[in-house]
Formats: structure tokens, C-alpha cells, sequence
């Protein structure tokens, strides 16, 4: 039965299942929601990679190793102090909240991808509430000792955990079990009563409500890694365009669409001429972040991040060459250099590539500009990841087009100037 000291006993499904976690920095909890969670690891409001990567670590450090919340809480207060970071509400709630939210449901996933193996063996689960819960819900008292098919849609939302703080937990069922508990088949589902709950009051973006289950907190109502068995993942293509995904389905949208920022005229005089080499049309985009063809440079995003600036953005990987006009656009460097130095929206998104059998995080740069001598505004859009990055502007894109870019998470959105 699990509790907040079962990390002391760590499984292998567990511990992996955290570990091909995505580090996700985040404004607001809602940012990553649900089934999102199986591959994005954040912590509300840790929005640098920095932060991140340290609660990261402290978390996997506490899943593998069997931690404390008192050996956590330490990390805790390194990883604030070193950072300078301003969160919600108490030290001893919010640490507890990271600690146990992470714990619990990496359990939960482990625990699901042991029971799907085993299925055949164990064709039933069984719902069982922990009475370490000091406030338990009263949906959750009710659905204690609830035994169902082990692929009945019922597990599908309420597989725990199932709310903050909740230790509830599924273990599996043999016929003969069945037998010895006087059962000659399993329990009716419960009926779904769905509810319609507002969230994110403090995000940037403002609320939005979503339906979830009666007795689920909002983001619970999935089964913890579920989507990761249960996907099906496209493979990887060589060079795909780039709306959208890369490498397979991107994460869905987290947010309704909403209107990008107005558009900003864009200066001739930025445009470079048609013909040049492509180390003067490299040059040209490096030098707007302080570098060059010899000397790097690092440039500081608009949320803060660093991001290398450098030649080896244009060499190609198979040849070695300099390649700065892709398709004739090297007179549109600086004002790709624009989208990423001044962006109307910065998108994160996770990716599965089949090929590599990994996931990648790619983060997108939008912009749009009046071009001189054009009717509809131009699109520019910057994206890279660890694994590279790529570049495009649209000239009179559409709605669908400029959608069709916004794919993950929105880190950033470029408030009006009065």
C-alpha cells in the first residue's frame, strides 16, 4: 500500500517513467494539463529551464534513491535560495505538493504499466483508498474496494491519483481472487457525473473550464501513463515542414486560440539584397545577437533563457558546408532574427521521434511584420531544439496558417505597447 515514505522502495517501471519526463518550464500549473503530464515534468510558475532542471533532479533524486519530504524540502530551499525564486502559497505546503504530486503518480504509472503487461493474468483491478489521507474525499471512500474489468472504461479517468494529496491506489485481481472474495464477476461501474470546474484564475491567459469527473480534481482525470502505452506514434520524417509536428503529434494546444499581438511595420531597409554569399547572409543574422562566423555568441529570450548563437547554425551536418539561403530566403535573416529577439508568442511542445526512440522539447518563436510593398502581413518563425533548429517566413499566410504554428504550451505573449 502505497504512502509518502513507499518511495523507499523504488520499481524500475517507476523510476523510468519519471526519468523520460521532459523539463518543461512553466508560467501557471495549467500550462501542462492531464495526459500531458506522462511526458512533461514542470512545477507551476518555474519558468526557467534552470529551475526546472534542479527540482528535476531533487525529484528524481527522491523517487530513485527513497527520500524523505524532509530530505526533499532541503533540495527545496537550495533550489529556491539559488535561484531567487518567488513561488505561491507556504514553504511546507508547496513542497509537500511537488513532492508527493511527482511521487504518487509516477507510482501510479508505474503501477499501470505492470498491470497492462500482466492482464491476462490479472483481468481485474481493484480501487483501494489509503487511510494515510487525513481529509479524505467522500467519492473516494465510496469507491474503495470497487472491483472492475481491468479494461473498463471507468479506469480511464479515475485510475489514481486522482486529486492533489490523493494516495489512493489499483492493484490486480485473478479469477481465483474473485472466487475467494465470494464474487462470481466484477462490480457495476459507477455512474460518471461529470462536472464543469473553472482553472486558471492567476494564469497569463486567464481561465478557461474544463469537464472532469465528480471526486477528480482538474488535470486527474487521465490515467497515469496511460498515454504512453496507448499512443500511437507516426515515425520520425527526414525533413518535414514545419507546421506542426516533427517528428509525430505535437502536444495538443493548451489554451483556446486567441488573437496574436497587432502587427509591427517592418522597416526596408532590415531586408537584405537578393544574390549575396552565404556568409554574408549568415553574418547577417548572427551579428544582431554580438556574433560571428569565429566567435559565438550567447543571446538572453524575452522569458530569460540563454540560447547559443553561432556558425554551426548554418553548416550542414552531412556536408559541413554553409548553407544561409535556403530556398533564396537568406534577404529575410534579420527579420528571423527579429522573431526570435522580439517574438509575438514563444510555444513549447514535447515530440516523439520513432526513429530515435526519444523525446525532444522544441521551442517556436512567432512574429509577424508589414512588410514594404505587402498587402497581408508576414509570418516569421524561429524554432529549435537541442537537436537543431529551423527557420521559415510566410508571406501571406491565413488564419489556418498562423494556427496551424501555435502547437504546445504558450510560454509568452507580447502585451500591446500603450
Amino acid at each position: 500500500m502505497p504512502s509518502v515514505n513507499y518511495g523507499s522502495v523504488p520499481f524500475q517501471e517507476q523510476i523510468l517513467f519519471f526519468r523520460r519526463k521532459l523539463n518543461i518550464p512553466t508560467e501557471s500549473w495549467t500550462d501542462i494539463y492531464g495526459q500531458e503530464h506522462d511526458w512533461a515534468f514542470m512545477v507551476a510558475g518555474a519558468n526557467r529551464d534552470a529551475i526546472v532542471a534542479d527540482f528535476r533532479e531533487a525529484v528524481e533524486k527522491a523517487i530513485a534513491g527513497g527520500g524523505t519530504l524532509e530530505e526533499f524540502r532541503k533540495d527545496f530551499d537550495k533550489i529556491v535560495a539559488r535561484h531567487g525564486w518567488d513561488y505561491n502559497g507556504g514553504r511546507a505546503w508547496r513542497s509537500r505538493t511537488i513532492f508527493e504530486t511527482n511521487l504518487f503518480s509516477s507510482y501510479s504509472a508505474g503501477r499501470y504499466e505492470q498491470l497492462e503487461a500482466a492482464k491476462d493474468a490479472l483481468p481485474y483491478r481493484q480501487y483501494h483508498h489509503s487511510d494515510a489521507v487525513e481529509h479524505p474525499r467522500p467519492e473516494h471512500l465510496a469507491w474503495d474496494g470497487l472491483i472492475l474489468r481491468a479494461d473498463d472504461p471507468w479506469w480511464d479517468t479515475h485510475t489514481p491519483i486522482n486529486a492533489w494529496g490523493c494516495q489512493c491506489y489499483v492493484t490486480g485481481l485473478t479469477e481465483d481472487d474473485l472466487r475467494e472474495m465470494g464474487k462470481d464477476g466484477p462490480d457495476e461501474a459507477p455512474g460518471m457525473e461529470w462536472e464543469e470546474k473553472i482553472i486558471g484564475q492567476r494564469s497569463a491567459d486567464g481561465p478557461r473550464t474544463v469537464r472532469v469527473p465528480a471526486g477528480i480534481d482538474p488535470g486527474f482525470e487521465h490515467a497515469p501513463g496511460r498515454s504512453r502505452l496507448k499512443s500511437a506514434v507516426p515515425p520520425e520524417k527526414p525533413e518535414p515542414p514545419l507546421p506542426g509536428s516533427q517528428g509525430g503529434p505535437g502536444l495538443p494546444n493548451t489554451r483556446p486560440a486567441s488573437p496574436l499581438p497587432s502587427v509591427r511595420p517592418y522597416p526596408a531597409s532590415r531586408l537584405l539584397p537578393e544574390g549575396l554569399d552565404e556568409e554574408t547572409y549568415a553574418n547577417a543574422f548572427l551579428e544582431e545577437f554580438g556574433a560571428t562566423l569565429d566567435e559565438p555568441a550567447v543571446f538572453r529570450d524575452v522569458i530569460g533563457e540563454r540560447l547559443a548563437i553561432g556558425r554551426e547554425l548554418f553548416v550542414e551536418r552531412r556536408s559541413g558546408r554553409l548553407k544561409a539561403n535556403k530556398r533564396g530566403r537568406g534577404r529575410y535573416m534579420k527579420l528571423l532574427a527579429d522573431a526570435l529577439q522580439s517574438p509575438d508568442e514563444i510555444w513549447v511542445r514535447l515530440e516523439w521521434q520513432a526513429a530515435r526512440k526519444k523525446a525532444v522539447v522544441r521551442r517556436r518563436y512567432i512574429a509577424r511584420f508589414q512588410l514594404p510593398d505587402e498587402q497581408v502581413p508576414a509570418l516569421a518563425v524561429y524554432e529549435l531544439s537541442h537537436d537543431g533548429w529551423s527557420g521559415i517566413t510566410v508571406f501571406q499566410p491565413d488564419a489556418h496558417q498562423i494556427e496551424d504554428m501555435r502547437v504546445g504550451a504558450r510560454l509568452y505573449f507580447r502585451e500591446e505597447e500603450e
